[in-house]
């Protein structure tokens, strides 16, 4: 298991006057009823989850399930009431501003859901910009800027106004300008959600690539499960401000710790969620194979080639250690137990 980079402990926020003192008196495990009695509003309940070093973990849910404040929570956007959030160990909530100013400056990347584009600035100065509050010369600070423009792939517009972009193309300079820092933790909350479903797919394909480029510690905010297994190493899903389950995409599909996840997860193809690690069966020796699969390629990838090929498929890691055997009969049995 990877190291946690952030860690949420026993987060509250409710909104309301009184707070604090409202958690102290219920021992921090207030009811429901007594939140609504109170005249409080949970966004957030008793919250505990690690994120880990270079995973993408996404935070999902209906909307008002908390996912958005909680986001807020762990850069301090939003003040959470109780709890503790550890980046690297050191408690943010313990921050003073000047610490909290420091650590948005040079560690976090935030993109959201409106781009928030200074319409003034070109793109070549958008991006750059968070690295003029650094103070940063302008030579460097254009170097960087040129290099994550490019990184996005927006070479050559480096002198456009953001009027002059598409939507995706906006996103990007977004994404750019995030990045421009060289964040150790990435904040991103539904950023491709206000675009076209086309553009959205385009720009989750860019963010994969961007990814394994550079192995960032990402926390990802969406409502669209599709989004949300195309994206994510593990998913947290979010009820009435409390996470309800963690898990691997499939763990969600295949073993819902609720209803309400469960009626979540009801409509998802399980070819798109489950892995070949999950399917497959201990590998025979004296087999000859008709190729190699990873064991976290997802069954509806691989179907294709599988099931028109008489020879079963080794399933090894990335060292090459052959871990189990994938045959026709396996994806058959996936594809078949679809609803």
């Amino acid at each position: 298991m990877k190291e946690p980079k952030l860690s949420c402990r026993n987060v509250w926020k409710l909104f309301g006057s009184g707070g604090q003192a409202f958690l102290t008196e219920h021992g921090h495990a207030p009811s429901p009823d007594d939140v609504a009695r109170a005249g409080h509003i949970a966004a957030v309940r008793d919250a505990s989850f690690d994120v880990h070093v270079g995973e993408i973990f996404v935070i999902m849910g209906l909307s008002g399930s908390g996912k958005s404040t909680i986001v807020r929570c762990m850069s301090r956007l939003i003040e959470p009431t109780a709890g503790e959030i550890l980046l690297d160990g050191q408690n943010l909530l313990a921050c003073s501003e000047d610490e909290l100013i420091e650590l948005r400056r040079h560690k976090m990347g935030m993109v959201f859901q409106h781009f928030a584009l200074l319409p003034h600035l070109t793109v070549l100065s958008n991006v750059a910009f968070p690295l003029e509050i650094q103070g940063m010369d302008r030579a460097r600070r254009e170097t960087r800027a040129r290099e994550v423009i490019e990184l996005v792939g927006l070479k050559g517009r480096e002198d456009y106004f953001p009027r002059e972009l598409s939507g995706g193309q906006q996103q990007r300079v977004g994404i750019a300008r995030s990045l421009a820092v060289e964040p150790e933790i990435w904040f991103l909350d539904e950023p491709f959600s206000a675009l076209d479903p086309l553009i959205r797919r385009e720009m989750q394909d860019e963010f994969l690539r961007l990814q394994q480029l550079l192995n960032k510690t990402i926390v990802f905010i969406t409502h669209d499960f599709d989004e949300a297994i195309r994206l994510a190493d593990r998913i947290a899903i979010m009820k009435d401000g409390e996470i309800v389950q963690i898990g691997k995409p499939e763990e969600l599909v295949i073993k819902p710790a609720t209803d309400y996840v469960a009626e979540f997860t009801r409509g998802v193809t399980r070819a798109k969620v489950m892995t070949a690690a999950t399917v497959m069966s201990p590998a025979q020796s004296d087999v000859s194979f008709g190729g190699d699969v990873a064991p976290g390629a997802r069954i509806a990838e691989i179907a294709g080639r599988i099931i028109h090929d008489d020879k079963p498929y080794a399933v090894r890691d990335s060292d090459g250690h052959l871990l189990g055997q994938l045959d026709r009969e396996a994806i058959i049995n996936v594809l078949a137990d679809e609803g």
